[in-house]
């Protein structure tokens, strides 16, 4: 890839972090946890997979970690993003560096071995992702498919699913068929147009009344038609956390790659969780039972 393709991708989508958060003034419980974030190079020291479709801005973990800090956040599941590819070097990094309070999500390529997992799985690794989203790349093929959740059963880890639009409807039988714990990356990234009451939040409430179905109420920003403050996709998160409060957690998605516009204010999404879960109770659930529980914190 040119300097100049890597110089367009970022200002196409990946345009960095909120340079200057506002503090929030939600205080957040002892234990938050952060069920969504990202670690990127830096590139000198962890390169970007060479068959990525885009190129981030760098935001190594100490970066994350001090924003995690000063949003309050203690814990954090940091989720192996296409930019690294099947490379786990970064998030390995990230996990080693502070072994108590971070758990992350692997993805596994084809050209993975037994030991690579074995390493993941020592280190804090306790799911893996799988995309169905185009501008990531090509969905995975069926037998790779398996062979994901064959190891998420055998590790006991959970199956991560990342969708968007009519996705959670289309892909709904494969998901309600996984016989491990299932988390939906941000709601699912629904499409709003249809409101709360169309199919494709038919389908996520379905598979969440499963019982082994979580849910991310994570990525506002990504699922709003209208903007700041998110107000239809806050409708949606608080739709979730008041059906199946003992199933969701909430993540920033930091540093927010594959966005259209300016990256959102970390501050205001922090802010934005009293109003999903507007209780202490509910907050308690969303920040720190849920996520101790499914991630093992």
């Amino acid at each position: 890839m040119t300097d100049a393709l890597r110089r367009r991708e970022t200002t196409l989508g990946n345009p960095g972090p909120h340079p200057n958060p506002r503090r929030p003034s939600l205080r957040l419980p002892p234990g938050a946890t952060d069920a969504h974030c990202h670690v990127f190079g830096p590139a000198e020291v962890f390169p970007y997979a060479p068959g990525r479709t885009f190129t981030p801005v760098d935001a190594p973990r100490e970066e994350v970690t001090a924003r995690q800090r000063f949003l309050g956040l203690e814990r954090a599941v940091v989720v192996q993003s296409a930019g690294h590819g099947a490379d786990h070097r970064a998030l390995l990094d990230a996990l080693r560096a502070d072994p108590a309070n971070r758990r992350g999500v692997a993805l596994l390529g084809p050209e993975l071995g037994r030991t690579e997992v074995q390493t993941l799985h020592a280190a804090g690794v306790c799911g893996a992702r799988l995309h169905f989203l185009p501008h990531l790349g090509a969905n995975p093929e069926p037998d790779h498919t398996r062979m994901v959740v064959d190891t998420v059963v055998e590790l006991g880890w959970h199956a991560e699913i990342h969708v968007q639009g009519t996705g959670i409807v289309d892909h709904a039988e494969l998901i309600a068929a996984i016989p491990t714990p299932v988390v939906i990356d941000h709601m699912a990234r629904i499409d709003l147009r249809e409101g709360l009451h169309g199919p494709a939040v038919g389908s996520l409430l379905r598979l969440l009344d499963q019982g082994n179905v979580w849910v991310k109420i994570s990525g506002v920003d990504r699922l709003s038609r209208t903007g700041p403050p998110y107000d239809d996709a806050v409708a949606l998160g608080a739709l979730l956390v008041e059906r199946f409060p003992e199933r969701v957690v909430w993540g920033t998605d930091y540093p927010h790659v594959n966005i259209a516009g300016p990256a959102p204010d970390d501050g205001l999404l922090v802010d934005l969780i009293e109003r999903m879960a507007p209780s202490e109770t509910h907050r308690e659930r969303l920040l720190v039972t849920n996520p101790a529980e499914l991630f093992g914190f």
